[in-house]
């Protein structure tokens, strides 16, 4: 029979990379733009999470402090993914580069900066197998309420989850409420929707870009650490994101850019991607490898149904992946 008590907390540790990933992105696309970096920022952040851990496990040793042993990856994921959008921003606002072109370059960048300093770390600690574990950070971040286990289903499905699983509902909540009945959302907004008439009224459109893009790659960033940290048990392993990244960009569209709307999208998304394991398939493997592709159908299914939105409510900033050249105003 399907184990629904151990389906959700497996579905919900599953999503969360792609909550962070999605709320990171709308954020960044209601000011107007279209980061297809995502991938290579939620990369760079892991990976700066683990050296950060990494360097503090190896000095410190059995003394570990439990503040500096969760504030330090953190630490070294914000200021990792905060590069990454000023690198994207500097190169899309101040150089008026391409969009499309620079969210892909990114991309590349960051999974080759994660595999090559993941794969140097690995080869520092002498691991003999393609990965490096760092247990005691992923136990300081992984820990639950001490009261969950003596709750039953009610413990097991909602309160079993590490700090950054809350984190992410939170934000995402948070980043909805300033966007709809906030002053800075509503300027927000008008960025992204028509730049010209923004930059008319006063609103600076290189600070709220800036601004808006390099807090979305610090909370799409925080996704990339709470996989490793969390979900795989602190283990880092080279190429092991798998297309989290690109099924956060998609669920952005899904979610009709908002953010409160992704914390249930990215369960969803997350349920999709473990289903094979609690479909029988018996022996045939070739029937668990088609429930593998139920994410990506329900993308391609996602996406055409978009496509047909007519009301402009569900519609994506006007200005979106488009540069604002103020000279042409």
């Amino acid at each position: 029979m399907f184990d629904l008590i151990s389906f959700i907390p497996r579905a919900v540790a599953q999503s969360i990379p792609l909550l962070y990933g999605c709320t990171g992105e709308t954020i960044t696309e209601k000011s107007g733009n279209l980061n297809l970096g995502i991938p290579g920022v939620m990369y760079v952040g892991a990976i700066s999470g683990v050296i950060g851990s990494f360097l503090y496990e190896q000095s410190a040793g059995d003394q570990m402090n439990g503040f500096l042993t969760i504030f330090i990856p953190m630490a070294c994921c914000l200021l990792g993914s905060l590069l990454m959008g000023l690198l994207y921003c500097f190169l899309t606002v101040t150089m008026r580069a391409n969009q499309n072109v620079t969210g892909l370059a990114m991309t590349t960048f960051g999974v080759g900066f994660g595999n090559f300093f993941g794969g140097s770390l690995i080869k520092l600690s002498g691991s003999e197998v393609p990965s490096i574990a760092l247990s005691a950070t992923s136990r300081a971040f992984s820990r639950s309420l001490p009261f969950a286990a003596n709750l039953g289903w009610f413990g097991k499905i909602f309160l079993s989850y590490g700090f950054l699983a809350y984190l992410a509902i939170a934000i995402a909540l948070t980043a909805s409420y300033v966007l709809k009945h906030t002053r800075t959302g509503l300027q927000l907004r008008a960025v992204g929707e028509s730049p010209a008439t923004a930059d008319a009224a006063g609103i600076s459109i290189t600070k709220y870009k800036y601004f808006t893009t390099c807090i979305g790659c610090m909370i799409a960033g925080l996704g990339g650490l709470y996989y490793v940290m969390d979900y795989a048990c602190g283990v880092w392993s080279n190429d092991a994101f798998g297309d989290r990244g690109w099924l956060a960009i998609a669920l952005v569209i899904f979610t009709i850019w908002r953010p409160n709307v992704s914390i249930l999208a990215s369960m969803l998304f997350g349920g999709l991607y473990i289903l094979y394991l609690y479909i029988p398939s018996g022996m045939n493997l070739s029937m668990k490898e088609i429930y593998k592709m139920f994410p990506y159908l329900v993308t391609i299914i996602v996406l055409v149904i978009s496509s047909m939105r007519n009301k402009r409510e569900n519609q994506p900033p006007a200005s979106l992946g488009l540069n604002y050249f103020r000279e042409d105003r």
